[in-house]
């Protein structure tokens, strides 16, 4: 069972169509911390865990995890549905306590362009 945080987008559910998935949202752990979520997410017996948490293996003792977690760089789905195949094959490679991360690119943020004096 793969658990989806609650930064992936809901889209990559459907792509894994293959796999039994769920989000976080989902679940009605909106709000858990990461090593909380972690913990529930293992106690209900999710094996996979697909984050776009770039600090979640610094900020978690992730050898007390038996989870498998797979972060993505960019957690947005126009760079997401790039990278299913990707997705895909690390879930089924995934092993306990595994982390791996995947690039999917860099989201950057169009800033606009102040107003031209007239």
């Amino acid at each position: 069972m793969i658990l989806l945080d609650e930064n992936i987008p809901h889209n990559l559910r459907w792509a894994l169509s293959g796999f039994d998935a769920v989000t976080v949202q989902y679940r009605g752990w909106s709000g858990l911390k990461n090593g909380e979520l972690l913990d529930a997410a293992e106690f209900a017996g999710f094996t996979v865990f697909i984050t776009g948490d770039k600090t979640l293996e610094y900020e978690q003792n992730l050898s007390e995890h038996k989870i498998a977690i797979i972060s993505l760089s960019a957690p947005h789905w126009p760079l997401v549905k790039n990278h299913v195949v990707e997705i895909t094959e690390a879930v089924s490679k995934a092993r306990p306590g595994s982390f791996t991360r995947i690039d999917c690119g860099r989201f950057v943020r169009m800033r606009s362009r102040p107003d031209s004096p007239a």
